[in-house]
């Protein structure tokens, strides 16, 4: 099995919001910071999210949903512009969720692959819309049946999307590990084998990052966790389930590694194991002291390593033989040492 690296990324998402309060900076100037965090923390992409709450959440639902998306969305085309030019000069990729048209046209510009939010799979009208621009796109599969995966998968494939990732996904803040059900993994590979496979994680960071480490053992090819600089900022963002630097960090050395180890699948003789290979092996091995002239008998020969002599298969060939010199009792047996037929 050849795997690489998995393609990792940073849901910013709109917990730098709440860091900037805390530092007295502004947004802008906090998601740059979280830029330069995720990028010292081993991610290869950062990815936000573009959305209104006037075109996102109707003012009616009784649980304040807009107004709480109202104190997050101020950033529009300008400000997404400065962070995909920022994130671009500090050397990762910038992504973007788009929740709505308006942001899926701005950010067609910006940013090489569309990500999808779970609760917008069956939102059809958004999906064509994105897949018709021609790029890749991810769209996480949380709280979705199979058939409104696949409806999804074909939808974006008929209106033109050339490159698909599906990431599984348990859409509840944050996910016990008992219901992370990792092994859906396994499940859409089988199910969907033309389209790339990954996983987005809403689990409490564990101490060794295992949960990512065994999403990456699975088959994902890209994995995506909230970021944050500080867990244990309060309030109504997921900072307590998003990784922080040091979780990132330790996350990518695990995926490393773990490529350490895998290898490459290819069944041979590793140069590393040559020494162990004569040391552990057997030769033909003389069971008494003998004269030159010598005829070697079955009961002659013992099978014993190393393997630097004449190989036990080929006793047959041996015995019969004589022995071309003296020879004494544990003598290794070499062609050289016996006279030909």
């Amino acid at each position: 099995m050849i795997m690489k690296k998995p393609y990792f990324i940073a849901e910013l998402a709109i917990n730098f919001y709440d860091s900037a309060k805390i530092l007295g900076i502004s947004p802008l100037e906090a998601a740059k910071l979280y830029i330069d965090a995720a990028k010292g923390s081993g991610a290869d992409a950062v990815k936000f999210q573009a959305f209104k709450a006037d075109s996102s959440v109707s003012k009616r639902v009784p649980d304040s949903s807009h107004a709480f998306l109202k104190e997050y969305d101020s950033f529009g085309s300008v400000e997404h512009r400065t962070l995909a030019e920022y994130a671009k000069s500090k050397g990762i990729d910038y992504m973007c969720t788009a929740f709505d048209f308006d942001s899926a046209d701005y950010l067609e510009e910006l940013t090489p692959i569309y990500k999808v939010a779970s609760p917008d799979l069956s939102y059809l009208p958004l999906l064509r819309h994105i897949a018709a621009k021609g790029k890749p796109m991810i769209m996480s599969v949380g709280a979705a049946y199979l058939s409104e995966i696949d409806e999804a998968v074909r939808v974006v494939t008929e209106a033109g999307c050339p490159d698909i990732t599906l990431l599984h996904c348990v859409s509840v803040y944050p996910c016990l590990y008992e219901d992370a059900n990792l092994n859906v993994i396994t499940t859409l590979k089988r199910v969907f084998p033309n389209v790339r496979i990954g996983y987005s994680d809403h689990t409490v960071p564990d101490e060794n990052m295992a949960v990512l480490a065994t999403a990456y053992l699975l088959g994902a090819e890209v994995i995506e966790k909230h970021f944050t600089l500080d867990k244990t900022i309060p309030g109504d963002l997921v900072h307590y389930s998003s990784g922080d630097p040091g979780d990132f960090a330790k996350a990518a050395e695990n995926f490393k590694f773990i490529d350490r180890i895998l290898g490459s699948g290819e069944i041979t003789v590793l140069d590393c194991e040559m020494s162990g290979r004569i040391d552990g092996r057997r030769s033909l091995v003389l069971t008494r002291d003998m004269k030159a002239g010598d005829i070697i008998e079955k009961a002659d020969l013992a099978d014993k390593r190393p393997a630097t002599g004449i190989p036990p298969e080929l006793s047959g060939v041996v015995i019969g033989r004589k022995v071309c010199m003296d020879l004494p009792e544990d003598t290794v047996l070499t062609w050289d040492m016996l006279f030909n037929r």
